[in-house]
């Protein structure tokens, strides 16, 4: 009978350990956010070209002015950036399963630091347009990838805390997008704005290359055949033996199995031939899981809301409320809400203990008692009365973004989680933002009534706690530990151990093969 040889290796730099894997995510993903503030900001999106009926013509200011843009122009570079992201997202989740996902994260971040200084450097209209896209396209790779890297590091028992503290980054990098982009075109010309960026970004693009990958579970070993990855692996019950904890292990079949590997190879070519029938294989194993479709319905309703909410928020204000400061008011309220709600609905789930039950529970009680809240603040003629109602509102709404990101991650095995999140992200954009602000103008259009149109809009939140409502009662297993498509690489649901720890020494332990 053959036997495995596993050898224990620190093959991660000592200073490499899952909290700075997090802080330097949460970098990332922050800087990310902070281009899409700031490409919105006055300061580099400026105002268009005008011209008085006397003769008077001002030139403008920022990427309007300069390049002479009308408003349908300035929108198509927004939906430029998107178009970008929505259309990478799933390739690079599916090239997840041929190449190493730490290494495609590397690329596309060479590629969102090359496009967001060309960004600055861009001439008209279709060049910044190009660039957009293809910051989209950069920023899709970390998008898919970096939150199954998050998961498979934390620690159990903080799991959904974790990627509370990632997606807190959202409001947050946006809202310091808004300021550092009227910072630079204040002080600056627009331009500064990509440029600092990408300067900022790079060092984080060159570490996706010259750092040793990290393996992600569920998916084979990258590289070579003698290449040693990172992965968690823990010894099952029945085998008497201690490691030093922590270490990181690496296996390697003895070379009677050799013959075993070569036609996968043969196999990985014909694949890559056939890359779009793959992904849509993948797909069809998510569309019919009902926990996750219910779960991503749910959200789509959920970023319908929130979408049109930071469009036509500050301009709702201003006309019902008559505020002279909205944009200080609702930009103030979101982040401070998005912080603490984000933050406090991943530790609140961890303290139910994290299952996909108890995070449908959470945030169809979140989504529900936070559209109460919002739906009530909008029924006030008393500013005061608003404010309060409507920061209590968008806590409540905001703590779902970690569970519900947790569910996507949990309820499929773990080889399909980034192409989960890539959906998940396809989704909720197409199905949601993207069309809610201007199915939210027409409605204004024909109500002419800025309340009753808010109204009316926060009452599709009632929506998302019923598909969240729906999934309590749907029959929900945890495959995060499952490991179909290669069981050859040992995966033990009991082990608590982060895949990022330093050895102490290395040593070698062979194990009978089963």
């Amino acid at each position: 009978m053959a036997s495995t040889s596993i050898a224990l290796s620190a093959p991660n730099p000592s200073w490499f350990t899952p909290k700075r894997l997090l802080g330097i995510f949460c970098v990332i993903n922050l800087l990310n956010y902070v281009d899409r503030g700031a490409i919105a900001s006055n300061g580099v999106n400026g105002s268009p070209r005008t011209c008085t009926q006397s003769g008077t013509c001002s030139s403008g200011s920022g990427i309007q002015g300069d390049f002479n843009l009308s408003n349908f122009e300035d929108g198509v570079i927004s939906s430029a950036f998107m178009v970008g992201l929505l259309v990478a997202s799933p390739i690079f989740a599916s090239l997840a399963k041929s190449i190493n996902p730490f290494r495609l994260i590397g690329v596309g971040l060479t590629v969102w630091t090359f496009a967001t200084a060309g960004c600055g450097f861009s001439l008209d209209f279709w060049s910044i347009t190009i660039c957009r896209m293809l910051v989209g396209v950069g920023e899709a790779s970390f998008v898919s990838l970096a939150a199954s890297f998050i998961d498979d590091n934390a620690p159990v028992a903080q799991k959904t805390a974790w990627l509370g503290i990632f997606y807190m980054c959202i409001p947050s990098g946006v809202a310091l997008g808004y300021a550092y982009g009227g910072l630079v075109g204040g002080h600056l010309n627009w331009r500064w704005a990509f440029w600092v960026e990408a300067i900022l970004m790079l060092p984080f693009a060159v570490l996706g290359f010259v750092m040793k990958p990290l393996q992600l579970r569920g998916f084979p070993p990258a590289g070579s055949k003698n290449e040693k990855t990172a992965v968690e692996i823990a010894t099952s019950e029945d085998q008497d033996i201690s490691y030093g904890k922590g270490c990181a292990l690496s296996i390697k079949e003895e070379s009677s199995d050799q013959s075993s590997i070569k036609p996968s190879r043969s196999n990985g070519s014909r694949n890559n031939l056939n890359q779009f029938s793959r992904i849509w294989k993948d797909m069809k194993v998510l569309l019919v899981d009902k926990v996750y479709v219910v779960n991503v319905l749910g959200y789509i309703a959920y970023n319908f809301v929130i979408g049109a909410y930071s469009y036509w928020g500050p301009k709702a204000g201003y006309n019902i409320y008559d505020m002279s400061n909205a944009d200080l008011v609702f930009g103030g309220v979101t982040v401070v809400c998005g912080i603490f709600g984000t933050l406090g609905g991943g530790y609140a789930l961890d303290l139910m203990t994290a299952t996909i039950s108890n995070a449908f529970k959470l945030i169809c009680a979140a989504a529900f008692m936070g559209a109460i809240f919002c739906f009530s603040a909008f029924c006030f003629k008393s500013l005061y009365v608003f404010i309060v109602l409507l920061a209590i509102g968008e806590l409540l709404v905001f703590a779902t973004q970690g569970p519900v990101n947790f569910i996507c991650l949990h309820c499929v095995k773990p080889s399909l989680r980034p192409l989960s999140i890539a959906v998940s992200t396809v989704s909720i954009h197409v199905f949601g933002d993207v069309i809610s602000s201007p199915l939210v103008g027409v409605l204004q259009d024909n109500v002419n009534n800025w309340r009753v149109t808010a109204l009316i809009l926060t009452s599709v939140m009632f929506l998302a706690a019923a598909m969240w409502f729906i999934g309590i009662f749907l029959q929900s297993v945890d495959r995060s530990d499952e490991d179909i498509e290669h069981p050859g690489s040992m995966y033990d649901e009991s082990n608590t151990t982060p895949l990022l720890e330093e050895c102490h020494k290395d040593h070698c332990v062979s194990l009978p093969e089963p």
